[in-house]
């Protein structure tokens, strides 16, 4: 049997930045190889399709866009 341990990712901030192009992040994606990428909600569109065969989860907050916008 293969065991595998699944951390707990903390919730992404204002610190956490897109990868791509600076603004701030609301998408994670865990490679398979263990490796993170931050994407803004612009390029983690962008690249969806992509990340979805070299992804081992994708953590995403884009729902906090709307949340924000309707203070």
């Amino acid at each position: 049997m293969n065991d595998q341990v699944v951390l707990e990712q903390a919730p992404l901030n204002s610190v956490d930045r897109c990868d791509r192009c600076g603004a701030q992040a609301y998408v994670r994606a865990t490679l398979l190889s263990g490796a993170h990428l931050l994407f803004c909600a612009h390029h983690a569109k962008a690249y969806a399709e992509g990340l979805k065969s070299k992804a081992a989860h994708i953590h995403d907050e884009t729902n906090r866009l709307m949340e924000n916008s309707e203070k």
